[in-house]
């Protein structure tokens, strides 16, 4: 059994397709789903899908590239909705310096923001972090978001960083960048973090493993991550599956 613990089945991408998607995710025994919202849109649509489905759930924020278009009405909404028993988390939020959309200063004062209302939700949260690592790790620290702790999403950091992070509480998530053959330090942290600190998402329809790279990926491929993990640590898959699921449902607090 897997567990996709980041996957954005609430986008276009899947408009045409989203039941057979769903479909090919659980003969691939991924048998939850953890979708993210982060805007106005796609929050409404991972709020339906937990709904509509037993076995996703949701997670729900701001993301930094659109932090100059949230206000605080969006904020009220998201702590309002956080009370629904399918949200299992805040975010994805963070800081993004590879796309100029919004100002640096506006996404960490939304981080703040957010991890503010985390705490006051009492629920984990969800970092998205490019080209931002240094004032990512110090904002966590400025604002005690180890008393929820989180998931470093998609982590391309160093195991310098990832270890970093696991002191303050987080987990350190693996998608497709793992799998891909350049990808020295995805590689190293899944070698080098020990299994219990470590979940596995897709981030689906985006970053596909390989041999998807490229094209549109979907949590069926989850496995793919698992056995990327497995050879780094000269594990069986099946032990890469079982304490990933385990440590998603520990950490998400995901029904049994």
């Amino acid at each position: 059994m897997f567990i996709d613990t980041h996957v954005h089945l609430n986008a276009d991408q899947y408009d045409d397709d989203l039941q057979q998607v769903i479909e090919r995710a659980i003969e691939a025994k991924v048998e939850k789903m953890v979708v993210v919202g982060f805007d106005r849109k796609t929050i409404e649509r991972a709020m339906k899908l937990a709904d509509d489905y037993e076995f996703i759930y949701a997670v729900i924020g701001w993301h930094p590239v659109d932090a100059i278009d949230c206000t605080p009405e969006d904020l009220e909404w998201i702590e309002e909705l956080s009370a629904h028993p399918k949200v299992v988390g805040i975010g994805e939020t963070g800081l993004d310096y590879y796309w100029d959309k919004s100002p640096k200063d506006l996404q960490q004062e939304l981080f703040r923001k957010q991890i503010d209302l985390a705490k006051r939700v009492k629920l984990p949260i969800i970092i998205h972090n490019r080209e931002a690592t240094g004032d990512v790790v110090r904002i966590l620290r400025e604002e005690d978001a180890a008393s929820v702790g989180g998931v470093m999403h998609c982590f391309s950091g160093s195991v310098e960083t990832a270890r970093e992070c696991i002191d303050m509480n987080f987990m350190i998530s693996l998608g497709g960048p793992v799998t891909f053959k350049n990808a020295r330090l995805p590689k190293e942290v899944a070698k080098e973090i020990p299994l219990e600190h470590l979940m596995i998402e897709t981030d689906a329809p985006y970053l596909a493993p390989h041999p998807y790279r490229g094209k549109r990926n979907e949590p069926s491929f989850v496995p793919l991550v698992a056995e990327e993990i497995a050879r780094q640590k000269e594990l069986s898959v099946d032990e890469v599956a079982k304490a990933t699921t385990s440590n998603a449902i520990k950490f998400f607090n995901l029904d049994e």
